[in-house]
This record gives C-alpha cells, structure tokens and sequence, in this order.
C-alpha cells in the first residue's frame, strides 16, 4: 500500500478510535467509501512520556472519501481549534443538510457560523457548496459583496440563498 504524500494528523487528548469511527460511519452512511485501515497501541517504553498505558491507543489510520488521516491520542497540553478545520464540499442542499445535521450532533453550538461547525471530538468543518470559490473569485466585485454578506448571516449554508445573493435577486 503506497502512502499518500500529505496526511492529515489530528490530536486528540483521548478518543481518537471513537471520533475516527464516528467519522468514517458519516461518510459511509453518504455513500463515500470510509475506513479504519490500523490501529497502533502505545507501548510500555512510552508511559512516562505520554501519560498513556501501554496497551492503549495512540494513532488510528482511517480513510474518508479517498483521503487518509491519521488520530493519535496524544494526551494534553496539545487541543484542536478553529486554526485547523477540514472541508466537505458538497453538491447539493440535501449533502449539506445531512453533514451538518450528523457532524454538529453535541458540539459546540457557538462554534457553528458561516458554513463551520466543530463536533462533538472538537473538530472544526466547513460543509460548504462546490461552488462557493468560483462565486468568491468573481471579477465582478458587488457579486462577491453579496455573497460574503449573505454567508455571514448564516450558520449552514444555504445553497439558493447564495445563488440568489450571486445574481443579485436578494
């Protein structure tokens, strides 16, 4: 198996297997292909330094829809936050409605503006439309204007709304 180039790694203090699981359910349940693809387990030369028993879980490699990730249970001080955030690009209304209904699940309700949502592990997303970049790159200046204002009263995106805002209808 030939590994990919970049892989993301994302810190957990601790439930790294269980955020991997949930995620890798959300995109199969979309019909993406997902998977654990291995488990490692901290060994007893590593106790003292990372706090964590040997025997325990320390990364776990997983697949959403073709990318690879990696999750480590990495202990503290380390936390994730908005600095880094994962994007899900996403065709229709209904993809966006389905991933941001199941990934803000018991997250941070405060986190949840323009598009971003951060899930219950801590985990910042953006659910955005595909073709959200070519309206923001626009030559014409007001249709970028309109666009941005209307992103900015929303928390999920709303696809008609930004064609409507796009073309100047609203």
């Amino acid at each position: 198996m030939q590994m990919q180039k970049l892989t993301p790694f994302i810190w957990f203090n601790d439930g790294a297997e269980e955020a991997a699981e949930f995620y890798v359910s959300v995109f199969t349940k979309a019909g993406e292909k997902a998977g654990i693809s291995g488990i490692s387990h901290y060994p007893k030369v590593t106790e003292k330094v990372s706090g964590k028993p040997a025997g325990s879980v320390m990364t776990v490699a997983f697949n959403l829809a073709g990318q690879d990730f990696i999750a480590i249970n990495g202990g503290e001080p380390f936390r994730l936050s908005e600095a880094f955030s994962l994007t899900i690009n996403c065709d229709t209304q209904e993809e966006i409605d389905y991933y941001w209904e199941t990934l803000k699940e018991g997250g941070d309700e405060k986190s949840q503006i323009c598009g971003w949502l951060k899930d219950r592990f801590g985990l910042s997303w953006q659910i955005m439309p595909t073709f959200i970049e070519k309206m923001l790159q626009d030559q014409d200046k007001n249709k970028v204007e309109r666009v941005m204002a209307a992103v900015l009263d929303m928390k999920k995106i709303n696809m008609a709304q930004l064609q409507e805002a796009y073309e100047g209808k609203k």
